[in-house]
Parts: C-alpha cells; structure tokens; sequence
C-alpha cells in the first residue's frame, strides 16, 4: 500500500489560533486594553450578571461589550439600555464558538483600526468584555485572545458540572456561581461543587453570586477591577 499524506487539521487548527491569539494579546497589552472572555451555557445568566457588574464599573473603567451570539441583537441592545456603555453585536455564522481571528475582528469594530495598528492609536477603553456564545464545550476549545478567562455556572445545572465539562473549568480564572437564591429548592451542594472545580484547576477563583438581586456581584466586581489594574501595570 503506498504511503499517503495526513494532515491532522485539528491541531493545525488550534495551533494557527493559538498564534494569533498571542498575538492579540500582545497588541492589547500595548495598548492597554483588558479582554475578558465570559462563558457559559444558554441561560445561566451571563447579561444579567454583566449588566450588573458594569453598573458598578462602569464609573471607574471606561468599558465596551462584545455579545457574540448566532443570530439575533437582542444581548447587545438590552446591555446598552441598561448600562449605558458601547455594545455590539457578532453574529458567528451558525458556529458555536468564537476564535481569535473573529474576536479581533469585533475588537477592531470597537477599538478602531486594523489589529497591526492597535498599539499606535489611542486607548478608547480600559475593558472589552466579550460575552461568549452559550455553549460548554465549543467555546472553551479555542483561544479567543482575552487577558483572562471567566465562566457563570448556575445552580440549576447541577454541582456536578466540573466533572462533565472539565476543559471549560480548567482555563477559567474565575468560575461565578450564579442563581444562588434558589439554592433551597435544588440539590445543589456549594462545598462539592467548589471542591470539584478545584480538582480540574487548583488556581480558579469562586464567587457565588445572585445577579437578580445583586448579592455578591461587587466581589466580582471588585475581582475584575484588580485584574485590569494589574494588566495595565
């Protein structure tokens, strides 16, 4: 049997975006510029977590957002009524995910000028925060370029979810666990759940939260408020 060529293209794949995902940061670091990248799966709460937050940063960070979503403005336009604050909408073409290059071309929407070119121009904002696609699987795969990586989980979904998606809490720096109100009415055990996202990444930080009424969110805030000062340092 004559030998044939194989290309694996998924690790070709990962590794092209890789590359211009640390490129990305690079240009960011330069101009300082915060990205954080917010994961979750659908209806976990991640607007109104966000929404929540900005209201409290939004006074002392100049920030942008980012909502990427298959179809639809709806994300973009409810985080602009209700913070105030520069929102766009990315539509991903059907794919459950976004990669470095799609994220750049957001950021270049934002920001302004072509990427080769965002350490030249003046900063326009402290933090762009992209609101992932909801999905945990596809998004914790690729490298979107952001300074930090962050996920909601919320109560309803189970403590167990560490153990079935382990790549999406392994690269978060911060896992927010949202919807703690109703922690009385689920089988929701907050000291497992916590021990569990710690056996897939030792190093992540967990701060429950209710963003329906606010409880714990100014830790987040306060988590968020650091992290840019540090990457501006």
């Amino acid at each position: 049997m004559e030998n044939v060529k194989i290309i694996e293209i998924k690790k070709s794949v990962f590794e092209d975006n890789d590359r211009a995902a640390d490129a990305l940061r690079g240009e960011l670091k330069k101009k300082g510029v915060f990205l954080l990248n917010l994961m979750s799966s659908p209806g976990s709460g991640k607007t109104t977590t966000l929404i929540q937050t900005i209201n409290r940063l939004k006074d002392k960070l100049r920030i942008a957002v980012m909502e990427a979503d298959i179809d639809s403005d709806v994300d973009a336009i409810k985080i602009k009524e209700a913070t105030g604050v520069e929102s766009i909408q990315l539509h991903t073409g059907g794919m459950c995910h976004l990669d470095a290059e799609m994220t750049e071309q957001g950021l270049t929407a934002v920001i302004g000028g072509q990427p080769s070119e965002v350490s030249s121009q003046p900063s326009a904002f402290d933090l762009v925060i992209l609101e992932n696609v909801g999905n945990l699987v596809c998004p914790a795969e690729f490298d979107t370029g952001a300074v930090k990586n962050a996920m909601i989980l919320s109560v309803p979904e189970g403590h167990d979810k560490p153990l079935k998606y382990p790549l999406m809490f392994s690269i978060c720096d911060v896992v927010v666990i949202n919807k703690i109100d109703v922690l009385p009415y689920f089988d929701f055990d907050m000291e497992k759940c916590k021990e569990y996202i710690h056996m897939r990444n030792p190093k992540a930080t967990v701060i429950p939260i209710c963003a329906k009424t606010g409880e714990g969110v100014e830790a987040f805030a306060n988590w968020l408020l650091k992290e840019v000062a540090r990457w501006k340092e």
